[in-house]
């Protein structure tokens, strides 16, 4: 075999520049499988030296279907390797094989991909081919019983993939057009506004308590009495409460009301939000 297919091969089988198969091959005496582990270790190499920069960067997939839906979170330097079509492909297979992991991140990382690699071991070839740092970041899955997933992607790179994505949860699975556009609706609401919880009860005390502390720090040299700020502290936690709980938030599609009403003018008996999941690319 010519040393030109050689590389040719090692180039397809790798992933690896034209630079760095000519250099493994020439290291290796022309001994592909020998090259291939040259350029193994290269790529670990490469890859452990980028991991220190930041990567704020990167695509949201989503995967699975309306009773098991899972997001998934990569992270890479810039925007341009996010649009990269090698980058795109790799969070597309990931983001499959996250949905069949229920986004265990320790089963995702030794699951392997369709080149027979685990993800860890491509993720280590992408870095390196690419020369960005590359991470999973967040990943979630719901898949609660006798419950219907809605999704809202915003800003879409390609198909699945996106810059900002939601899935709520519904604890209703029949089968209603009504139901299916509020469900919709709602997963825009939540990419739109933003709630921390469901409600109030989900908002934890370490959020309230550093939101009392903000406003504590406003009100410090406002000149009031102590019962005059003390009345403005509570308003302003009620208003953040209130503010940052989905179903007390105003609808974005009509703000007089708050989404409870919307879900009490449905009609649907015991309808109630299980569970939703937010992740903007940057947040």
């Amino acid at each position: 075999m010519s040393d030109l297919k050689k590389i040719k091969q090692l180039r397809q089988s790798t992933g690896a520049g034209f630079k760095d198969c000519n250099a493994a091959l020439k290291e290796s005496s022309g001994d592909l499988n020998k090259a291939v582990e040259i350029l193994r270790v290269k790529g670990i190499s490469k890859a452990s030296k980028k991991m220190s920069r930041e990567a704020k960067e990167g695509v949201i997939s989503l995967s699975g279907d309306q009773f098991k839906t899972s997001i998934l979170e990569v992270n890479c330097e810039t925007d341009f390797v996010a649009k990269n079509e090698d980058f795109i492909s790799f969070v597309k297979e990931l983001s499959e094989i996250n949905n069949s992991a229920n986004s265990n991140l320790a089963n995702l990382k030794n699951s392997k991909m369709k080149n027979n690699k685990t993800v860890e071991e491509n993720l280590v070839s992408m870095i390196a081919k690419i020369g960005e740092k590359i991470t999973i970041g967040r990943t979630k899955t719901l898949n609660h019983n006798k419950s219907k997933n809605y999704s809202y992607l915003h800003s879409i790179v390609k198909d699945n993939l996106s810059k900002l994505a939601v899935i709520v949860s519904l604890n209703n699975d029949k089968i209603s057009e009504k139901l299916d556009l509020f469900g919709k609706q709602l997963a825009m609401h939540i990419a739109a506004s933003n709630p921390i919880s469901v409600d109030v009860s989900g908002i934890t005390k370490e959020i309230l308590d550093k939101e009392q502390e903000l406003v504590a720090e406003e009100l410090k040299n406002s000149g009031k009495s102590e019962d005059i700020a003390k009345k403005i502290t509570s308003g302003k936690m009620n208003k953040f409460k209130e503010e940052n709980s989905l179903l007390t938030q105003q609808w974005v599609m009509e703000p007089k009301k708050k989404v409870k009403d919307i879900i009490q003018e449905l009609g649907f008996k015991d309808l109630r939000i299980i569970d939703f999941y937010r992740i903007k690319i940057g947040e």
